[in-house]
């Protein structure tokens, strides 16, 4: 049996969790919990393309936000 995340000839979704990070996923499973189906549904090679101009930020947003909270307490000790 061919992995169904490999299959070339497979239809797929883009999922994003909320950490905003991507998957490719095969259409025919079910989306795991903490997951939504975003981008296109199509072959293998269109939602790995999307997923390469969408996602730029590999950074979970968790982190991404507690590095923000850092600099503006940074900033803050600075002014003060």
């Amino acid at each position: 049996m061919t992995n169904p995340f490999e299959d070339e000839q497979g239809e797929y979704l883009v999922l994003v969790n909320e950490e905003g990070q991507y998957s490719l996923w095969p259409a025919f499973l079910d989306i795991p919990l903490g997951w939504t189906a975003t981008g296109p549904r199509g072959d293998r090679k269109t939602c790995l393309s999307w997923i390469d101009e969408n996602w730029t930020d590999m950074r979970p947003l968790s982190l991404v936000r507690q590095m923000e909270e850092d600099a503006r307490a940074r900033k803050a000790r600075q002014g003060a």
